[in-house]
């Protein structure tokens, strides 16, 4: 693996431990596409360490329960929008 690829990694695995982010939103920070973290965290960071890809794949399991709580907070909002204007 390329050492800016592995760093990357690195990096994104370690935000996303301190933050607990979602893929999106890692992504927009690290302005990378999701399938890029995506890829990162599940494929390429468990040859790297896998204590560290045990624990982002947890974070991934509880945003992945989550998601439709926030989908459906997004859309409430959006609405609410719509009729104030």
């Amino acid at each position: 693996m390329r050492d800016h690829i592995r760093r990357r990694v690195l990096e994104i695995t370690d935000h996303m431990l301190q933050t607990r982010a979602t893929v999106r939103q890692t992504a927009r920070l690290f302005n990378v596409s999701k399938s890029t973290v995506h890829k990162d965290v599940t494929e390429r960071l468990p040859s790297i360490n896998k204590q560290l890809a045990s624990a982002v794949k947890l974070i991934l399991d509880q945003n992945k329960a989550e998601r439709h709580i926030r989908g459906g907070e997004a859309t409430r909002r959006k609405y609410k929008a719509r009729k104030i204007t």
